[in-house]
């Protein structure tokens, strides 16, 4: 995980140095009960965007569905359920899966309309944004 928060601090220390006008990060949907150190470096990669004041897009995918990766489609199911039941609804959705597809729309978005500071995408917002581009 040391690996992750120093390319990131890099990145970002990069992206100063340039000017660079539009950054966009891969974080990880949060908070999350599973993974979490994972969770943790990117939320203090994200807190370091944020210090530097960047102009910057975080885009929170939980699990991206695609080539090699598409096990978890065993559970759509039980996401369909869990998104339905009032107690478990918004972490569902939070956590949801989304396709390589829905991920690329959402990552074109983020380059095509820069933030004005910082703005998260979380899964809804990637599934959103990937329905305007079919």
């Amino acid at each position: 995980m040391d690996i992750d928060l120093r390319s990131a601090r890099e990145a970002i220390r990069a992206a100063q140095e340039v000017r660079v006008e539009q950054f966009v990060y891969v974080s990880v949907a949060q908070p999350a009960p599973a993974m979490k150190s994972y969770v943790a470096v990117r939320a203090a990669c994200e807190a370091a965007i944020r210090e530097a004041g960047l102009n910057a897009t975080v885009v929170r995918p939980w699990y991206v569905l695609g080539p090699g990766h598409w096990w978890p489609l065993a559970l759509v199911p039980f996401y369909k359920l869990a998104e339905m039941l009032p107690a478990t609804s918004g972490s569902a959705k939070r956590l949801g899966l989304v396709s390589l597809s829905e991920m690329t729309a959402a990552m074109v978005n983020a380059v095509e309309n820069p933030a004005a500071g910082l703005k998260i995408v979380d899964v809804p917002a990637i599934r959103a944004v990937a329905k305007t581009f079919t």
